[in-house]
């Protein structure tokens, strides 16, 4: 665990984006965010673990075979993070999706809200 509180957070936050069952996305949920915990995007706005766990149980099945990895330094000050990241492809490094995202955490160290922007997205037919 990063002496960082900023860094410990982002970490575990990826942890939970990039679980492989269900049961490890809901440990990691539990570890990263506090129990009343808020996800919001451009298409969710979630909150609880249970909710938090179907945003990213939905991502991995629109994204099969991609792992979100961070993109640049995080960067914070009081209980406010920001960083960026992006979907990669494990097969071919393509990376469709990027974003940015600002945290609050509590005073546990977990995420107390998450909101989301999107800044690269696949094209729509």
């Amino acid at each position: 665990m990063s002496d960082n509180r900023y860094e410990t957070a982002v970490s575990r936050y990826f942890a939970a984006w990039n679980a492989d069952s269900a049961e490890d996305i809901a440990k990691a949920v539990a570890a990263a965010w506090t129990e009343d915990g808020s996800y919001t995007d451009p298409l969710a706005q979630v909150a609880g673990h249970e909710g938090v766990a179907a945003v990213i149980a939905g991502a991995h099945a629109q994204f099969p075979g991609f792992e979100f990895r961070p993109l640049g330094p995080v960067d914070g000050n009081h209980d406010i993070a920001r960083f960026g990241w992006e979907l990669v492809s494990v097969a071919d490094g393509s990376a469709p999706v990027a974003g940015f995202d600002v945290i609050t955490l509590a005073e546990d160290g977990r995420i107390r809200s998450v909101a989301g922007f999107l800044d690269r997205v696949p094209a729509t037919a």
